[in-house]
């Protein structure tokens, strides 16, 4: 394939082409304790000169206001073209018109139906299905102490270190997306409705994947 000059590009050049650069991301979410220290561990496990590229606030209003936050911010702040908002199912009233209301305004969305644990739990090779965020969270803790010797604590400042030392976060990236697809197979495509379910996934694959084109 020519470049603009006429010239045919390598296939370094090539490679290069397909793996975006990391650009800057602005992810909101609605808790101080999982949601935060989760997405705060992924941040620094990443190179120390990529990650101011990303920014990670806790909103204290109410969850329908995250996407007008998001908005607002990632507006000001022009260089982070990659805004995100980060929640549960949990009992979040409008949860779909939330995420409707995201895609329409160009926020990229993180949910996890019932509770981000079903997404922690696929680290540990599974996603089962739990009908709430109580018996989700009863389920991973469960998990977690059988793979960790751990209990485990919703405001723990190293879970995701955790989870990537005892689990296997490729492994939950294809779960997950396999899930994902599962549902939409079936014809069913509310993110109320799909559980278990996640989207956060998509979020730490393609973070992941620019590292790798980075280095």
């Amino acid at each position: 394939m020519p470049d603009r000059n006429g010239k045919r590009k390598t296939r370094e050049q090539l490679s290069k082409r397909r793996i975006p650069e990391l650009g800057y991301y602005y992810i909101v979410t609605d808790t101080e304790a999982t949601e935060h220290n989760y997405m705060v561990g992924l941040r620094d496990s990443i190179p120390k000169e990529l990650q101011g590229k990303l920014v990670i606030k806790v909103s204290k209003a109410k969850t329908v206001e995250l996407v007008d936050q998001a908005y607002a911010q990632a507006s000001l702040l022009s260089q982070y073209s990659e805004p995100w908002i980060v929640f549960d199912r949990d009992q979040v009233e409008g949860f779909d018109e939330i995420i409707h209301a995201a895609n329409q305004m160009g926020i990229n969305v993180g949910w996890s139906n019932p509770c981000i644990e079903v997404w922690f739990n696929a680290y540990f090779g599974a996603m089962p299905t739990y009908q709430n965020s109580v018996q989700c969270c009863n389920g991973f803790s469960e998990a977690f102490f059988k793979a960790t010797g751990q209990k485990y604590k919703k405001s723990d400042p190293d879970i995701y270190g955790k989870l990537n030392h005892f689990g296997d976060e490729q492994q939950a990236i294809r779960l997950a997306e396999q899930k994902l697809k599962q549902q939409w197979q079936s014809g069913n495509s509310t993110p109320s409705q799909m559980c278990p379910c996640t989207t956060l996934h998509k979020l730490v694959q393609e973070i992941k994947e620019k590292i790798k084109g980075h280095a």
